[in-house]
């Protein structure tokens, strides 16, 4: 035997090595809690408005802590609806997360007479990232400078004030729908495909006003005014603005809250991992000084379970809501 088929074989032999080690090594790669590479977070409301803000806080720190870079995929759109048929088709392997909302799981089914997703058998839980009270808003040269001008200005003019929404069924839109029952005023709802272009509008003076989150910037920069919270007591970032109990208007308090799910089938061992990164970020000081400053009130870490036990109590109170408000999907 020649020495060169000596070497060839001893190569052999050595690649045959290899190969088997790898195969053994490729197995344990694929079973880790979170393929490698980026991981998308779907946002079912455009860029700017307050569920995007929250979602790129929480993606922001989570990517820190997972060493994997998350990108955020706006789906605007038929009250967060669209994105959230897209996430419950996405591959369950912890790749695709998704930001849920008060809409997503909780208003939407009952406000939509069908929908082509199951907001609880479609989705696997993550975690509960923060909740905000809605903010009532007007324009900053907005004549109504308090709950009762705009309620004596209802009154004198019924159907011609005007509420601006992220959409029909979106939480901006229950929440008028709410104060227009429990008040009594005849108002008008504009509904938008998102809440930016809603704030836009509002800041134009198109529409009258909005019941919404996220609307700090705005409030400190002068562009808006708030008249109200609806929340049981005033907002650390608003300790100057009332509640809407102390403007006269008892029993109005509207609360979003902002979570993460994944598609149902996603491997536990992902889950707990996604998990981990976000109550690593809530931990943060600065994260919860930046909830806070956005008027959204920080939460302590949840467990997966006890998540999804949140999200199970909250749709049956969410249908109440919707119910008692009379709003319907247009």
């Amino acid at each position: 035997m020649s020495k060169g088929q000596i070497s060839m074989r001893r190569f052999t032999r050595r690649s045959l090595t290899v190969s088997a080690l790898c195969a053994v090594c490729l197995p344990a790669l694929a079973q880790g809690p979170l393929p490698p590479g980026p991981i998308t977070l779907i946002v079912g409301w455009p860029a700017g408005g307050p569920s995007d803000n929250v979602a790129r806080l929480a993606a922001t720190r989570m990517s820190e802590a997972l060493g994997q870079p998350i990108t955020i995929d706006n789906r605007g759109g038929a009250g967060g609806n669209i994105g959230s048929d897209a996430a419950a088709r996405a591959r369950p392997d912890g790749s695709t997360i998704m930001l849920a909302t008060v809409a997503s799981h909780g208003l939407n089914s009952a406000l939509y007479a069908k929908l082509n997703h199951d907001p609880l058998k479609d989705f696997a839980p993550i975690g509960l990232i923060t909740t905000s009270p809605s903010v009532l808003l007007v324009p900053v040269d907005s004549p109504l400078r308090s709950v009762q001008d705009l309620l004596q200005a209802a009154r004198a003019k019924p159907g011609q004030l005007n509420y601006g929404s992220g959409g029909v069924g979106s939480s901006q839109h229950l929440a008028g729908a709410s104060f227009k029952k429990l008040t009594g005023v005849d108002v008008t709802h504009i509904p938008y495909k998102g809440t930016a272009p809603a704030m836009t509008d509002l800041m134009a003076g198109r529409v009258d006003f909005v019941l919404t989150t996220g609307a700090m910037p705005f409030i400190r920069s002068g562009k808006l005014r708030a008249l109200a919270v609806a929340a049981r007591q005033r907002l650390p970032a608003l300790p100057d603005v009332p509640t809407f109990e102390e403007s006269g208007v008892k029993g109005f308090h509207t609360d979003s809250w902002y979570g993460l799910v994944a598609p149902a089938g996603t491997p536990r061992a992902a889950l707990d991992k996604l998990n981990a990164a976000l109550a690593t970020a809530l931990r943060n000081p600065e994260v919860q000084k930046q909830f806070i400053d956005q008027g959204s009130l920080p939460v302590s870490p949840m467990g997966v379970d006890e998540f999804w036990r949140f999200v199970h109590k909250q749709m049956p109170e969410a249908a109440e809501q919707v119910r008692v408000s009379g709003a319907r999907a247009e």
